[in-house]
């Protein structure tokens, strides 16, 4: 088994996600009493939302660059940024650490072409929703159509990911505009739905929407466990 590096604590809410999914993978897998060799990073997740609110992207890519080395050192064969908005650094952890990056859209775009699917909506912090970097690579990469909600409905999104589920709060209210913008998606074509958002899954279950979802922390959690039980190449 080879050692997964985690890049966490943004938010730890959906950091120990991963952790649960990643162990009981390892577990399904191997049986017995086999869990994840696996390394965690964990910020303070204070201290990289007051980067991002200043657009400080370059002081938060040198903290991330620094846990991605601190995990290499550990013994980590891959790094996992256990976060969707924070890969908008992936570019410079990747290019920082000679292990491989892997990398949540891959994950998930893979998923959704392996359902047949062609048109996602994607649901996520502003910066995910409107930068480049997410959906950008979902179509660049991947031919996807990817919808995303109107400014009002991503600032609903946004603040509930933030103020609520970040800190562990789940109101029913928020899940009900979730899903009031899923479905209008729906209605606008979308096949599908993206939770481009670590935490989006602590609010919103596949019976909760009206179109097939796609959970970005168990696909990344679970491509994850695929890399660290996959033989080691001859020669590496």
């Amino acid at each position: 088994m080879r050692t997964i590096g985690i890049i966490g604590g943004m938010s730890w809410e959906s950091s120990q996600l991963y952790y649960q999914i990643i162990n009981t993978a390892v577990r399904e897998r191997l049986g017995g009493l086999h869990s994840a060799d696996c390394l965690m990073y964990s910020f303070d997740f204070h201290e990289i939302e007051a980067l991002q609110h200043i657009g400080d992207w370059d002081a938060a890519a040198q903290r991330m660059v620094d846990a991605a080395q601190r995990l290499k050192r550990g013994g980590a064969a891959c790094i996992v940024i256990a976060t969707n908005t924070m890969h908008k650094l992936a570019p410079q952890v990747a290019e920082a650490v000679d292990i491989p990056l892997l990398h949540i859209a891959d994950a998930t775009a893979i998923a959704v072409q392996a359902a047949g699917i062609q048109r996602v909506a994607l649901l996520g912090t502003r910066y995910t929703m409107e930068q480049d970097f997410y959906k950008g690579r979902l179509i660049d990469r991947y031919g996807l159509d990817v919808l995303i909600p109107n400014e009002a409905d991503r600032e609903i999104i946004h603040r509930a990911i933030y103020d609520e589920l970040c800190l562990g709060v789940i109101h029913e209210d928020s899940r009900a505009a979730y899903i009031r913008i899923i479905t209008d998606l729906a209605a606008q074509g979308a096949q599908a739905v993206i939770l481009g958002c670590t935490e989006i899954t602590l609010l919103i279950q596949p019976e909760h929407s009206p179109i097939p979802t796609f959970d970005t922390t168990r696909l990344h959690a679970l491509a994850a466990v695929d890399f660290a039980l996959t033989p080691q190449p001859v020669g590496r």
